[in-house]
């Protein structure tokens, strides 16, 4: 086996304010399941790794809906650092997490009711040769931008 054929995608990490409040979260609108243990993480092993000093980590990990064994959410609480900056769908970088759903309305509403907020309009629009998407902006409770979406094939 190469070192390639080895390779697989493992988790993306969110950097909660209130990790507990951001994993009921996901776990309520979208589905995700714990993967138990919750971490706490501290010492001189972790300083070296994340460069900082008298770093500590709470937090856990959620299976995404529709995987059984497969990547991860990785939600994680510092013990202390940056107050966070407003996040725009354009800003260079990691932009947004997306979930496909069977109702994107449907779920806005839910992100509304369970503490996040929408960032843009609902959009259906016909992408030649691919099918048509239904889909909206929205932010979790902490501002982290999140793409729910629906396609429907072209025929």
């Amino acid at each position: 086996m190469t070192e390639q054929e080895a390779t697989r995608f493992a988790h993306v990490n969110l950097v909660a304010s209130d990790w507990r409040r951001l994993a009921a979260f996901y776990q309520d609108v979208f589905g995700c399941a714990p993967v138990p243990p919750e971490r706490n993480l501290r010492g001189d092993w972790l300083d070296r790794a994340t460069g900082l000093s008298n770093a500590e980590i709470r937090g856990i990990h959620l299976r995404f809906p529709g995987v059984s064994d497969g990547p991860t959410l990785e939600i994680f609480e510092y013990s202390s650092g940056p107050e966070r900056r407003a996040k725009d769908v354009n800003v260079p970088g990691f932009a947004h997490i997306a979930f496909a759903v069977l109702d994107v309305e449907a779920t806005a509403r839910a992100i509304v009711a369970y503490g996040g907020s929408p960032v843009g309009e609902l959009i259906e629009r016909e992408i030649e040769g691919v099918g048509t998407i239904t889909f909206q902006y929205a932010a979790d409770p902490e501002g982290n931008v999140i793409e729910i979406q629906r396609w429907v094939k072209a025929e």
